[in-house]
């Protein structure tokens, strides 16, 4: 059984998938998409993946297209610790909660300005996904409030998929001085996250730099 994950560096949610499965101990075969170059629209991939996104996951006949549910399959099906997603009903609500607000905060808004600038050729950012970056992270800072982790006081796959957006929202150059526990937070994912120099440091800052060298000066 050969477990294969598409990915490309840069895209946040290939980096969350990438951690979780660096951090479950799982052996998958990884497949690197360019996305600048269109890797994700030619048709073997497109067969794949009719939505041409990365990352995707496949496994013995199943295919996951999607960061979050990628993450929960793969300690669902692979470990035995159920730490980095409990079994626990009210625990697992929580770590899905914060599944959710990446997918639905965190990450269109990071995808609301890096794609035109990536792939349209667009040269500015639009107020309302700045101001939607700002507001995710106001909702993110509270929720840390007195908090270790995102979900509570044991790292779970919600910082993976958090962290993969807020170091690209930095990387980006965005200001982060409002957020104090969000920085804490995201100090302590860079010193505990396993592989986290390796797998999302990079991708992080070549995001980074691929945009702000793209766009206008004081965009962010």
């Amino acid at each position: 059984m050969v477990l294969t994950l598409y990915y490309c560096d840069p895209s946040c949610p290939s980096r969350a998938a990438l951690l979780t499965a660096h951090a479950t101990g799982v052996n998958v075969t990884k497949k690197s998409v360019n996305l600048l170059t269109k890797d994700h629209l030619k048709p073997e991939f497109v067969k794949i993946n009719p939505q041409h996104t990365v990352p995707v996951l496949t496994d013995d006949g199943l295919t996951l297209c999607d960061s979050h549910a990628i993450a929960t399959y793969l300690v669902n099906a692979y470990t035995a610790d159920d730490s980095l997603y409990p079994k626990d009903p009210k625990k697992r609500a929580i770590v899905d909660q914060f599944l959710y607000f990446d997918a639905t905060k965190l990450f269109p808004n990071i995808r609301g300005i890096c794609f035109p600038v990536l792939f349209l050729g667009k040269t500015t950012v639009d107020e309302q996904h700045k101001t939607g970056v700002h507001e995710s992270l106001t909702y993110l800072d509270k929720f840390l409030e007195g908090k270790v982790w995102v979900a509570g006081d044991k790292m779970t796959i919600a910082d993976f998929a958090c962290v993969a957006s807020v170091s690209s929202i930095e990387e980006l150059g965005f200001d982060m001085s409002k957020y104090q526990n969000v920085k804490r937070w995201l100090s302590r994912c860079e010193s505990n996250i396993p592989g986290y120099k390796e797998l999302n440091e990079p991708g992080a800052k070549q995001l980074g730099e691929l945009i702000r060298g793209r766009l206008e000066p004081n965009q962010i």
